[in-house]
């Protein structure tokens, strides 16, 4: 599972080979796991699941993830052949 850009706080931003669309990223930690779809025409993240973060972990996330949103959107269509 392809680390797609530096992890963030001591969690792993995560896009796997073989997934289902639509474009999403996942955000793996201890005992936590997120998905954010990607809407790269917006520039913007949107929250899919969470198990485990709190809200503020998750509001610190997905600004994060606003940020790197056009390295994760080049990344999910090299990985993804699109």
């Amino acid at each position: 599972m392809p680390t797609v850009i530096p992890p963030f706080k001591d969690w792993r931003i995560v896009i796997y080979p073989y997934d289902h669309r639509p474009p999403h990223v996942h955000v793996v930690g201890k005992g936590e796991h997120a998905r954010f779809e990607l809407f790269c025409d917006l520039g913007q993240v949107q929250l899919m699941t969470n198990i485990g973060f709190s809200m503020s972990q998750i509001q610190l996330i997905a600004a994060y993830l606003t940020k790197q949103i056009a390295r994760l959107c080049t990344e999910w269509g090299r990985i993804h052949d699109h």
